[in-house]
């Protein structure tokens, strides 16, 4: 070995050499093993300085094997209260790992589960403190891998064919405790810790039962729920199934009468799992999502519950803006109640981060309103993203500040009052802001969203090169079809076709006949997904705009487009009655006169 290398000064260890022996059970060669300990004792024991010489004089024991002592000699000396020597060591081997190219992909499982018990033990002597617990996990991160979870769960198995009933229940009680910890924790990967909370309820579930300890049961069952929520791996629309099973099962125990808070706390969460549901009706989970909400506010009072009577006045906000049954009018305006009612407790002062969440969703509430003046609710939406851009800084809530940005985007883009070029320029700049922190890595679908939005802008800029603007327009549509793809996003992909054909139809660049096939084609795509049965107004709007296409066409025979684009626009009629879409219908008629009037004058 020729490098030499240094580390601080640290205390002597105050255990012998054979303490540590009796300790450590290694699956290695027991002198090979007694070998390594000399070494890592007298690395512990040496001046600060001399290490580097210890470790030349001992170069045949520098090897995987002597890396995963260490590890071992680790988790006793942090047992032991040794912090110093247990970080010193973690250094030393962390270094001669990365120096000599030993460092494993993955830890090895049997370690993982010394330290898996260490947790345990420290859980129990501690009686949960999660300061403790956080502190121990802090200094293992690099056990904390993917494997972690699948470690927990074998060892859980394992214990439940072993374990006597009282036994296996204590047991459960404590994973229990460990993945409540190790959810919320903040170090480490969060997907990792997700796995691992999820194996942990997951084996508690199995070594209790319903039947010995109801409430833990139901408990479990609602955690669980809530991991499974927050999920990053595995598909999202199969982990939202989970938590609301998991959510439902709790509420078999968590009643109404016998555990009130409970039950809302559970509704509450029930509610924000069929809010986010993929599977099954969009409008039918809206309504389950809008029932738990509710039924959650039978027991949280603004009295006796303050934050969580806030915070679901928030969520079924939420939930009553994105609403499809009943008149949507009503919904926003409901909405915009609930909202108000959640800012009575988040204060700016007592809640700021709250605040400036309901301050966005009631701006985008305003944004969508239908009652009262158009023009007040937008500068009234604008106000409420201007507000919450106060406490939303860039530098503190980067992704709260991006989506307030681009709400703020959509609300100038849609202003009435002030000088219209001008909003346009500050809605093109808040969208711009936004993909500042919305990449396509890190937050593609926000970053796709806000590419749509800022095609928009564009297509409708007044500022600039019109020719140049419908290049960018059609630049940043096609750069959010990279995320909206058919497959993943259906509705989104239908719409941001149905704005970029829409764009080809007006292009000054490049060929216009060419401009108008590619339109003619994206709307064809379009009605493959906006069917009548499903979108009927959008397949109605459609297949308005490829009449319009065809009425434009170049290439072709000009009487057999005629006839295409009168077949759509009757097509459209199907849906567009004058009673209740009297300015499509009347948009449609127009252009069926303005073809006969051509044909007229041949």
């Amino acid at each position: 070995m020729d490098t030499v290398v240094h580390w601080c000064k640290r205390v002597a260890p105050t255990e012998e050499l054979t303490l540590i022996c009796n300790t450590i059970n290694i699956n290695m060669n027991e002198q090979r093993r007694d070998a390594y300990l000399t070494l890592i004792n007298a690395l512990l024991a040496c001046p600060s300085g001399e290490e580097g010489k210890i470790l030349q004089d001992n170069a045949e024991l520098v090897d995987a094997g002597l890396l995963e002592t260490m590890v071992r000699v680790v988790l006793v000396l942090t047992e032991r209260g040794d912090e110093q020597g247990a970080q010193f060591l973690t250094e030393i081997a962390s270094q001669l790992g990365t120096m000599l190219g030993l460092t494993s992909s993955r830890p090895n499982p049997d370690v993982q589960l010394d330290f898996l018990k260490q947790v345990l033990k420290t859980i129990l002597e501690t009686q949960a403190n999660a300061q403790v617990i956080d502190a121990l996990l802090q200094k293992n991160l690099h056990l904390l891998d993917e494997n972690f979870a699948q470690v927990l769960y074998d060892w859980g198995q394992l214990m439940r064919a072993e374990l006597k009933a009282e036994q296996a229940q204590n047991l459960a009680l404590v994973i229990g405790e460990f993945s409540n910890l190790i959810e919320p924790f903040s170090g480490g990967n969060e997907a990792n810790n997700l796995e691992i909370a999820i194996a942990g309820y997951q084996v508690a579930l199995t070594l209790l039962t319903r039947d010995q300890n109801p409430e833990t049961w139901a408990t479990l069952h609602h955690n669980l729920g809530t991991a499974y929520r927050n999920r990053i791996r595995g598909e999202r629309a199969e982990n939202i199934e989970r938590a609301i099973a998991s959510y439902q099962a709790a509420l078999e125990i968590s009643t109404r009468e016998a555990f009130p808070t409970d039950w809302a706390s559970t509704q509450n969460n029930l509610g924000l799992a069929y809010s986010s549901r993929i599977r099954g009706e969009l409008a039918e989970n809206i309504e389950w999502a809008i029932a738990s909400f509710e039924a959650a506010l039978q027991v949280y009072s603004r009295d006796g519950f303050p934050r969580q009577w806030a915070r679901t006045h928030y969520n079924l906000g939420n939930a009553l803006v994105n609403r499809i049954q009943e008149e949507k009018a009503e919904n926003i305006e409901q909405a915009i109640a609930c909202f108000e009612a959640a800012l009575q407790v988040y204060t700016r002062d007592a809640f700021p981060t709250n605040w400036a969440d309901t301050q966005n969703n009631l701006g985008t509430a305003y944004l969508y309103r239908i009652q009262g003046e158009t023009a007040e609710n937008i500068e009234r939406a604008i106000a409420c993203f201007q507000a919450a851009l106060e406490i939303c800084t860039r530098q503190e809530y980067p992704s709260d500040w991006a989506d307030t940005q681009n709400n703020l985007g959509t609300a100038y883009g849609d202003r009435i009052r002030g000088d219209e070029a001008e909003n346009l320029e500050k809605a093109i700049a808040s969208y711009h802001a936004a993909l500042e922190v919305y990449s396509r890595d890190t937050f593609p679908q926000q970053w796709a969203m806000t590419h749509n939005n800022l095609a928009t802008a564009y297509s409708h800029r007044i500022k600039g090169e019109v020719a140049e603007n419908l290049e960018k327009a059609i630049a940043s549509y096609e750069a959010a079809l990279q995320v909206y793809t058919r497959e993943d996003f259906p509705n989104y992909w239908a719409s941001t076709q149905t704005n970029l054909a829409a764009v080809c139809l007006k292009r000054i660049w490049g060929e216009k006949a060419e401009n108008i096939e590619r339109a003619i084609a994206i709307y064809q795509e379009v009605l493959e997904v906006y069917t009548f049965e499903a979108f009927p107004l959008n397949w109605a709007e459609t297949h308005h705009h490829l009449g319009n296409a065809y009425s434009q066409r170049i290439c072709g025979e000009k009487e057999q487009n005629r006839t295409k684009a009168i077949a759509c626009y009757k097509t459209a009629l199907d849906a567009y009655n004058p009673d209740d879409f009297p300015d499509q219908w009347a948009d449609l008629q127009i252009n069926l006169a303005a073809i006969e009037r051509e044909r007229m004058e041949g």
